[in-house]
């Protein structure tokens, strides 16, 4: 974190996603806050809390995917929610506590995958010696004029070089039993029947598989043997209360008022569950209990319906930090298609270049298109960025179901005239629904 300033998380966050300054500004701030509360002495960090921020705008315009670039760019632990799917405590269904534990859950994940990979050259090795003394019996009667060290140094540099990646061998693992979890929605409460029942050791089991898989399978029972539990635990309890952010998407389908039809189930008990853990609470995991002071909130909601002012007051205060994101326009939609890395014209080139065609798109299509998402946008539903994919489904639909088999490159130019042809239906209705009263 202490590598990024403010203006190097907005040029990273660009990379991904196209305008909405404001929003991509004020999450560059509340990181880089993190690390400033960091530097300070034990008394005041701890009086010092992140300033949560809550995001308005239409669908498809960036929201999720500026909490997710963040969180993958500082290596953060990070979940996404909807609010939608929790109930009040009394109701059946998943309790508000369940987003801080699935958080417990992500950061033990990265912690343990960190440590994987720091031990991974140690293990892998071991893991080659051992295949390479499975494959030897085999192997010599195919070799007989080779010495033993002659036959397993030859074995051992085909495994390194990948030519036994798809042949099979069997060998022996030990099976991870699976928890069973009591009820839905019921948190900690889960057992281990494997465990509970497993009197004589852990259960071995035979596997038949590519010598590529067997070897990936291996580095992981082994690894999972040498890393110490408490430890991995322990630090990803701390980096969920330190470091963790959690995104809660459609918050506004919460707010009480504006539910025009339909059963308002406890959408204001849902909001009230909700405060004290943005507030900041203790909550109980089965690694250990977390404090949710120093969880960075972001919540984000379209707001078509009802209104920020129509969550209760004291969840309102709990994310001073508001921010509103912007429709995207046709010149948005023009960088969408070819400014961003692995845009959305690359990526369809690159699937078809699998079955031989060249796709190359001029300038005017991709205007063309990118009018039509504004327009199509304006006119129905409001998508945001979402509606080009839609868009460039039905373009490319023939020249998908028609590609494969081919032995040579084949160069497609998709131009004005083939975007008219074959999404000019589109274009037909278009504007027609600003005249209808």
């Amino acid at each position: 974190m202490m590598e990024y300033t403010p203006k190097q998380i907005v040029a990273e966050l660009d990379r991904y996603i196209i305008g909405q300054h404001d929003a991509k500004k004020s999450v560059a701030v509340a990181l880089r806050n993190r690390y400033r509360r960091s530097c300070l002495s034990p008394e005041l960090r701890e009086e010092i809390t992140p300033k949560n921020i809550l995001m308005k705008g239409p669908t498809g315009v960036g929201k999720t995917e500026i909490a997710r670039r963040l969180a993958k760019i500082i290596k953060a632990p990070f979940i996404k929610v909807e609010a939608t799917k929790f109930t009040e405590v009394g109701y059946v269904g998943r309790d508000v506590e369940s987003m801080i534990r699935d958080l417990v859950e992500c950061a033990i994940r990265m912690v343990k995958e960190e440590e994987f990979e720091k031990m991974k050259p140690r293990v892998e090795a071991d893991v080659n010696r051992k295949l390479v003394d499975i494959l030897f019996p085999e192997f010599k009667k195919t070799k007989p004029e080779m010495s033993d060290e002659e036959c397993k140094a030859l074995i051992l540099q085909k495994l390194l070089n990948g030519d036994f990646d798809n042949d099979t061998i069997t060998f022996e693992f030990v099976a991870q039993p699976k928890n069973i979890q009591i009820m839905p929605g019921a948190g900690n409460m889960e057992l281990n029947l494997g465990d509970m029942l497993n009197f004589g050791g852990k259960r071995k089991v035979k596997k038949t598989m590519k010598i590529k898989d067997a070897k990936q399978s291996m580095i992981n029972e082994e690894c999972e043997k040498r890393i110490e539990t408490e430890t991995i635990n322990a630090e990803g309890l701390r980096r969920a209360e330190q470091d963790g952010i959690i995104f809660i998407d459609e918050i506004d389908k919460i707010a009480s008022r504006g539910n025009y039809g339909g059963a308002d189930v406890s959408r204001e008990g849902v909001q009230r569950d909700i405060l004290p853990i943005v507030e900041g609470c203790t909550v109980s995991t089965k690694y250990g209990s977390i404090k949710t002071d120093f969880i960075l909130f972001i919540a984000a909601g379209a707001f078509h319906i009802a209104s920020i002012d129509d969550l209760i007051p004291e969840l309102q205060g709990r994310f001073p930090v508001r921010v509103e994101l912007t429709s995207l326009t046709q010149k948005d939609f023009v960088e969408i298609l070819t400014a961003t890395d692995n845009c959305l014209l690359r990526q369809y080139a690159a699937l078809l270049k699998v079955d031989h065609i060249n796709l190359k798109f001029t300038q005017q299509a991709i205007d063309k298109i990118a009018f039509i998402a504004e327009n199509e946008n304006e006119n129905s539903e409001n998508l945001g960025a979402r509606r080009l994919s839609g868009i460039m489904e039905a373009l490319l639909e023939d020249i998908s179901f028609e590609a494969g088999g081919l032995s040579d490159d084949v160069d497609v130019e998709i131009n004005l005239k083939y975007v008219e042809e074959h999404i000019g239906e589109a274009l037909k209705s278009l504007n027609l629904k600003k005249y209808i009263i």
